[in-house]
């Protein structure tokens, strides 16, 4: 099969994994989470993945953002297939394309809100002085323009939430994966957090990947997928409203 030119890359889908398989050895056992998963995610759509706890769901996620190899399978992100690429263009791949929001939010304590949203952009030593424009940009526009110089212990939850959802946008990524993105807030805040990763996903067409228990926030995406068994089943016709 000859290479794909950059401009065939570029009309793929931003995620896709085949016959996606994840083991664990544990002593003499062999515990098979993953057992071919099969994805496609398409450019700007938003997908929720749910399931029971201990699921795989989050081992899913690692995998597609290149977090963790799996056992056997492959994960393409815009075109790249993750197994062909060395741990150095993994991690630029991963910079470039994907961005990553958590449960919790996992700032650098020591550095400000600003510098936590351009450190990504600061990875890629582009100048400072528009890495610190972009990344003040990002925190006006999810209401932070007053927190700037604010370390992430002087933030509330959602506060800090908001300044990860920023940091996962400041590359411009075809993708942002979230884990549980709201599983730590109150109901109040965690709704303002979706709604807020819901608006930029329209504004910016970035796909959005969430695996979360929460049924509403399920309803919410336009397609909602279940892990069972180790692998994925369409259930978006379940959290429709009737």
């Amino acid at each position: 099969m000859s290479e794909q030119s950059p401009a065939e890359k570029a009309a793929q889908p931003p995620l896709v994994c085949r016959a996606l398989h994840k083991s664990f050895t544990e002593g003499p056992a062999v515990l098979e989470v993953l057992k071919g998963v099969e994805l496609t995610v398409q450019a700007g759509e938003t997908l929720a993945i749910v399931g029971a706890s201990g699921s795989g769901k989050t081992t899913l996620l690692q995998l597609l953002g290149g977090l963790d190899r799996p056992t056997s399978g492959s994960v393409c992100i815009g075109g790249e297939d993750l197994a062909g690429l060395g741990s150095t263009q993994r991690g630029e791949l991963r910079n470039r394309a994907l961005g990553f929001v958590y449960q919790f939010h996992h700032l650098l304590p020591e550095f400000s809100a600003v510098e936590n949203v351009a450190m990504p952009l600061l990875l890629r030593r582009l100048p400072l002085a528009t890495v610190r424009a972009r990344a003040t940009s990002l925190l006006e526009r999810v209401g932070l323009a007053e927190r700037l110089q604010h370390r992430p212990g002087e933030l509330s939850g959602g506060e800090r939430q908001r300044v990860a959802v920023a940091r996962a946008l400041i590359t411009d990524p075809a993708v942002v994966l979230a884990d549980e993105p709201t599983g730590n807030l109150d109901t109040p805040t965690g709704e303002r957090v979706l709604q807020l990763m819901l608006e930029l996903n329209r504004e910016s067409g970035a796909s959005l990947v969430v695996v979360t228990h929460d049924a509403a926030i399920a309803s919410r995406m336009s397609r909602a997928l279940q892990l069972i068994d180790g692998r994925l089943q369409d259930v978006t016709a379940e959290y429709r409203p009737e």
